[in-house]
């Protein structure tokens, strides 16, 4: 009976999870595109929050299901789409739920969100010189050029944006779902309490990537 509970409430947070990583997009239609085609959505920080609290497994089920969504109502990319947001979704929030599974600490989740960000650049970097081509219609070529001037920093800074909202959100969000009774309680005692000064270091992580953003789509 407890399993089958259990296994029922995972089913409602994931749920829960996939219904706002969902609204996310839809917000992030009023980002501006870089280069017309490349476009931040900030799902990738409630995805990696997803795969905080349950492991990696989470992540991959969140993000398949999201993608499918997403290409089934508004996207234009088909299943060339489906596939990158997955691969790109995956690369950035796997990692990072791995290392914060194994060490569960403040330091475990820098380390974490910042693997996942160099995950993120390097495997759509191989990614985009694979698929964009035959998606968009270019050249080979003309992907191969824009690999480390747009493809490798727009992933860079957009890694660097969701891992500051991963940082500065889950523990508000955990710690909504546990008063709701929806998420075990903490085991790690001291360890799992986020300081202040994580925090400030959540915002300046933010802030700088968002600002490199800014400029690389023109407003600063």
């Amino acid at each position: 009976m407890e399993k089958k509970k259990m296994s029922t409430r995972y089913m409602a947070v994931i749920a829960m999870f996939v219904a706002v990583s969902y609204v996310m997009v839809l917000v992030s239609k009023v980002i501006p595109d870089v280069m017309g085609f490349l476009s931040y959505e900030p799902k990738d920080a409630v995805i990696a929050i997803a795969g905080f609290i349950y492991g990696p497994v989470a992540c991959v089920l969140t993000s398949v299901l999201v993608s499918f969504i997403e290409m089934i109502s508004i996207s234009q990319t088909g299943p060339y789409g489906f596939i990158m947001n997955v691969v790109s979704t995956c690369a950035f929030t796997v990692p990072a739920a791995c290392l914060y599974k194994r060490f569960h600490s403040q330091k475990g989740a820098v380390a974490g969100l910042a693997v996942g960000v160099g995950v993120l650049a390097v495997v759509m970097v191989l990614w985009n010189y694979i698929i964009t081509p035959m998606y968009m219609g270019l050249p080979r070529e003309q992907v191969a050029a824009m690999l480390t001037t747009v493809f490798l920093p727009f992933n860079l800074i957009k890694g660097g944006i969701n891992a500051g909202l991963t940082m500065l959100l889950y523990k508000p969000v955990v710690g909504a779902l546990r008063k709701a009774r929806l998420v075990e309680p903490s085991k790690g005692g001291a360890k799992g309490k986020f300081s202040p000064g994580f925090t400030i270091f959540a915002v300046a992580v933010l802030v700088t990537f968002v600002l490199l953003f800014l400029v690389m789509i023109g407003v600063l």
